[in-house]
Order: C-alpha cells, then structure tokens, then sequence
C-alpha cells in the first residue's frame, strides 16, 4: 500500500505551463507576497534596496541573473522571520530612453534634437519610457520572483527628483562638487561625456592608423625627433613632446646625412627594414633633449610657441613597450597629456565642437569629423616629408555602451563630486564593514574599483534627465545651487511642479548679489547619480514622511 500523503498524486505526464499559471495565479490570487511581509513585525525589518532597471527594453541574462540573487536573500531573510519590504522602481532618465526615442523620431544627432525641440524631446522620451513594463513584469513574475509592483518609484517622477536635487544640494554644501577642465571619453554622437565605469566596460578590438612622425628641432635642417601615434587627427593640436627620465635615447644617423632621435631599445624595431641605411648610432642624454624646441607639424596654432608650445619635457607616462620612446603630447586630448600640459605650462587647444567636428581654428578641415581627418592628415605629412613609417595597429579601444560609437577623448568643462581624499577615506573604510559574499570581493574587485576611483564627472549635456540644479551668472561667475521646489519658488517667485529641463530652463534667479541675473547651467545629471540617490528619493527625503525613510535606511541588501 502506497505511504498517505496530504499531496494529490503527480501524473506521469505533466503540463507544466499550465502548473506555472496556476501557482502564479495562486500567488497574485492570494496576495502572497503582501502577507509574507505584513505577517511579520514592522520591528524586525530587514532593509532591501532594488536597484532600478531602464523600462526602454526586454529583460536580458544580466537582469534575470542578478533577480536570483536579488530574490534569494529577501526569501532567506524572511523565512528568518523579518519583514523585508521589496519595492521595485524603474529608471527611466538617460542615454538608453534618448537613443530610444531618436530611432522612433527618426534623429540622428544632437543638431537634429534641438532642431526638432527640446519640449517635444523630452514629451516624447515621457511618452516612451515604460513601454516594456508590462513584459518586465510578467517575466519577474514568471521567475519566481516576488516584488511590491504596487508602490513603485520612477526617477522622472517630481518628487524622486525633488530628492535628487537635495542630495546634489547636500554635497554642493560641503564644498564637494566643483566645476572643472578635465579630459574625458566623450561620445560624437549622443555628444556628452562618460564617466570612468561606463567607459571600462565598452572597450572593443578596431583598427587604427599607426604612423610614425619627423618633428624637425628648431634650427636644424637634417635633425628631427621621432614619435608614434595611433591618432593622426590629434597632431595640428599637438603642444609638446614628452620622453622618459630613464630611457636611454640615441641618434640615428642615415647613410644619407638625415639625424634621428628616439629610444636606443626601439631602433631595430623601427628600421628593421633599413637597417641598411644606418650610418651611425650615438647616445644622447635626456637633459639634452629637455626644453628642445622644434617645428610645428601645421601653422594652424603655431602662435602658440611664444607661450610655451613646441618643447620637450619629461613625463612618468613615456614608455619603450611601443613607438618611439618618444610620445606626441596634445593636452586637449587625452588625460595623461591634459595633466602633463598643466603641470609644464603647455597650452590646452581643443579645436573640436560637442559633434567631435573641427571648427573654425582648422579652416581646412572646419565641419569634418576628426576621424574622418585621419587619412588627409597622414597624406599632408607625407607630401611635407614628415611621415617617417605608417601602417595600422588593432588593439582595444573604448566605445559608447549605448550607441556604439568610438569615444574621443577631449579636454571639457564638466560638473564633478570630488571623490579624491576624504570622501574616498570614508568609503573606503566602510568597504571593510560590509559582509562580502565571497570575502576576496571587499579588498579585491571592489575594493581595488574604489581605491582607484577618480573624482566623478556628474553632469551630461543631454536633456531627459534630472536638470543640474545650478544657476549661474556667466559673466560674474555668482552661483547658487537650488534644493527643491519650494526654494525655487521663493528665489524666482514662480511655481513649478515638473522639474524637467525644458520647464525650467527660462527661469531666471535675480542674483543675491543684486548684479544681473543667474540661468540655469545647460547640463543634466548622470542617470546614474539618480539611481545611487534612491535611498532618499524613492521615499521623497526629506520633503515626505520622515518615519518612511528611517524606516528604509541604511541597507541590510
């Protein structure tokens, strides 16, 4: 006789979608989830954080991996006999509903944007932004997953930005955020830049040109300095040569009289194929390459050398692995080269628009893409005699994660939270307070990501975001940084519900000093910088009810 059981036999052939819909229907029926937390007490609470997810496409692998895990724990905790609210938001600002909503618009640029309108932009990214919620849902369900769907936040409502503002206020406060001349990956086309974590994970395998460049020394007809670059358009910005302390150069003389000066380990490599025309090799000590001057490739800024251009200076940075030994410096481009220019008095010129075109300043090449100047450029040089060698190179560059475009590295003002010093101290020893699962993830990955950890370029100049709370007066450079709604209304005496950038951007703010007025600074904040305020936010900290967020904070999960 078969053992007594409170369990219906299983059939041998199972219709398992149809058990699926009936446990889900069971669960939605009976309200499971909801009881599961108000069965237990408000005074055990265990604290759950969901990070947002973006609403503008399907769930992929990522999402449904980190459900598990996001599901699991609450699940554990619960049965430990907590209360383990588990609120679900969406993120609904950024790139990914902009791109979004410039396919359905049928734009292709930030020109295209403005010339459509800003208003209408932003309407229609409102428009678009939950579209997929309904699958999201269905598919978390089906998961097994069990979330509050309904007491949502959304980062574009009004009062979770209300709360952002508030957080951006609290570190304007402490003297933590500052504007400043850094060089940033910057995308052509969504024509803003990337912070730090967005660029490490984009990099992809492309080709690039790879050539190798005669800077003639001043007054020298037949003696020039060698140097590689992978980036031929960046050369009419070029401002200085950097080489190394501890690199060994030499003097390569030519059986037909030319002089050339580059890294003693790096000469077979160059002339492997005219080693034959090597007259002669002579050493040359680095303090005699120091302060060097040499010729401009291009005129386009060759005013420039009166105030320090066209020299050799030494950097840390300038290594035998590749090239010359000898590094092209454009301190408009590139962070190494920006901070090297500072340091040694280089000018900065960055002669590109926020499309990555050249302007004006390179009237033979105003308008044109800067990586479209590559092959011209190469063949300029090659009709001046100044291209030595040239080739291609594949090797890993960063591109936009959302669009897929190569990133270009340029010198741009930008809003930044300083991470760097007191910030980064604290964080770093609340790193080793936290339960890591596995232990090596606090000092390894994640304590490594944040001992590294630059100060962070907030600021984006797009436009469906939370607005940059900042209104400036450009000419006396008077700031004053708003914290809410109600602030708002008493400097200007106008209410204004919806935050969003094209409702506020006409507001002026008559300046505290009584000299003119302050507009509002054209930047959006980092959708990111959104996500990481939903503790305050998605309770409207501390506009709302306070017991709510004490309640919610700090994170046990």
């Amino acid at each position: 006789m078969a053992p007594q059981t409170p369990f219906a036999p299983v059939p041998s052939q199972v219709d398992f979608p149809a058990q699926e819909r009936h446990i889900l229907e069971f669960w939605r029926d009976g309200d499971l989830y909801r009881k599961s937390v108000d069965t237990r007490s408000v005074e055990r609470p265990f604290r759950f954080y969901d990070g947002p997810p973006f609403a503008t496409g399907l769930p992929h692998y990522g999402h449904l991996l980190a459900s598990i895990t996001k599901d699991v724990v609450p699940r554990y905790w619960t049965m430990r006999g907590y209360r383990v609210e588990r609120r679900w938001g969406w993120d609904c600002h950024g790139l990914p509903v902009e791109n979004e909503a410039e396919q359905q618009l049928g734009l292709g640029s930030r020109r295209d944007i403005l010339e459509y309108g800003v208003a209408q932009f932003n309407e229609a990214c409102r428009d678009l932004v939950l579209h997929y919620t309904a699958e999201w849902r269905s598919l978390i369900e089906r998961l097994g997953r069990w979330v509050d769907w309904d007491n949502q936040y959304r980062t574009m409502d009004p009062d979770f930005m209300e709360s952002v503002w508030w957080v951006f206020k609290s570190l304007w406060d402490k003297g933590l955020v500052y504007e400043g001349y850094k060089s940033l990956a910057y995308c052509p086309r969504c024509a803003t830049p990337l912070s730090n974590f967005e660029v490490n994970q984009s990099y992809q395998d492309t080709q690039d040109p790879s050539i190798t460049v005669r800077f003639r020394v001043a007054g020298e007809q037949r003696l020039s300095l060698l140097a590689w670059t992978t980036t031929p358009w960046t050369l009419p910005s070029n401002m200085g040569l950097a080489v190394g302390r501890d690199i060994d150069y030499v003097r390569v003389t030519t059986r037909d009289g030319e002089q050339l000066i580059l890294a003693a380990s790096l000469v077979e490599g160059l002339f492997r194929r005219h080693d034959s025309e090597i007259a002669e090799i002579t050493p040359v000590a680095v303090e005699d390459l120091v302060g060097l001057r040499y010729e401009p490739l291009f005129d386009y800024f060759a005013g420039h050398a009166e105030e320090g251009a066209f020299r050799v200076v030494t950097a840390d940075f300038v290594s035998t692995e590749d090239g010359t030994g000898i590094v092209h410096i454009a301190p408009g481009f590139g962070e190494d080269d920006y901070q090297l220019g500072l340091a040694e008095g280089l000018p900065v010129v960055c002669p590109i628009d926020a499309d990555c075109c050249f302007t004006d300043e390179l009237p033979d090449f105003a308008g044109t893409f800067v990586k479209d100047t590559d092959t011209p450029l190469i063949r300029r040089l090659r009709a001046s005699g100044q291209l030595f060698s040239e080739g291609s190179i594949e090797h890993a560059y960063p591109f936009c994660w959302r669009c897929d475009s190569p990133l270009i590295y340029r010198t741009i003002s930008t809003w930044f939270v300083k991470i760097e010093g007191e910030v980064k101290e604290k964080m770093l020893a609340a790193n080793q307070q936290i339960w890591w699962i596995p232990e090596h993830i606090r000092d390894g990955r994640f304590g490594k990501g944040v001992e590294s950890a630059p100060d962070w370029a907030v600021s984006r100049n797009r436009y469906w975001g939370t607005p940059l709370p900042i209104w400036r007066n450009e000419e006396t450079g008077e700031a004053v940084c708003v914290g809410s709604r109600q602030e708002l209304c008493e400097l200007t005496g106008r209410a204004v519900d919806d935050l969003h950038k094209h409702f506020i951007d006409d507001i002026e703010i008559p300046a505290p000093s009584g000299n003119g007025s302050l507009l509002r600074v054209p930047e959006v904040l980092d959708c990111w910088f959104e996500s990481g305020s939903m503790p305050y936010a998605q309770n409207h900290y501390p506009f709302g009810r306070r017991e709510d967020f004490e309640a919610s904070f700090p994170a046990d999960f």
